[in-house]
Parts: structure tokens; C-alpha cells; sequence
């Protein structure tokens, strides 16, 4: 496989963002767009083709589990908000 394109990453990156919105839960919801921004940012500056294939690949499979992850969160929410999601 290529390495991938720029427009790529950006579309993964993008699709993390929009998948943390799907957790009901804050606390949830903040740690993936947290993790999702530091993985990135770990990631920036990688050069090496092979490694920056193996890095999306991996972004892309754990892009996955979190789509499941969202649903089954989803299906199990709490009833009640949280404090963090009162005052918004």
C-alpha cells in the first residue's frame, strides 16, 4: 500500500472527531477527541513511508472500534447528565 495522502489523514482525522460526538457520555466523548489529537500530534512528524502506512492502518482499525464502541455506549447511556454537560 502507499503511503497515504494528506487528504486522507485529514478525512481520518475528521471521522475520530465526528465519532467522539457520537458517545453519549462526556467523559467519554472529551477522552476520545483528546486521544484522537494527541495521537496525531505523536504522529506528525513521521517520514518513513512504511511507518506512516502502519500508522494509518492502525488509525483506520482503532477508527473502527470506536464507531462500536459509540454504538454499544450509546445503547447502555446514563439517564442523567452529567455536571460538565449541564452548564452547556
Amino acid at each position: 500500500m502507499a503511503s497515504p495522502a494528506r487528504g486522507e489523514v485529514l478525512t481520518l482525522f475528521r471521522s475520530f472527531l465526528r465519532t467522539a460526538r457520537q458517545f453519549p457520555d462526556y467523559n467519554i466523548r472529551e477522552y476520545t477527541k483528546r486521544r484522537t489529537i494527541d495521537g496525531f500530534r505523536h504522529n506528525k512528524n513521521l517520514s518513513d513511508p512504511s511507518k506512516v502506512t502502519a500508522a494509518f492502518s492502525e488509525g483506520r482499525a482503532q477508527l473502527e472500534v470506536a464507531k462500536i464502541q459509540a454504538v454499544v455506549y450509546s445503547l447502555y447511556a446514563p439517564k442523567v447528565k452529567s455536571v460538565m454537560e449541564l452548564n452547556q
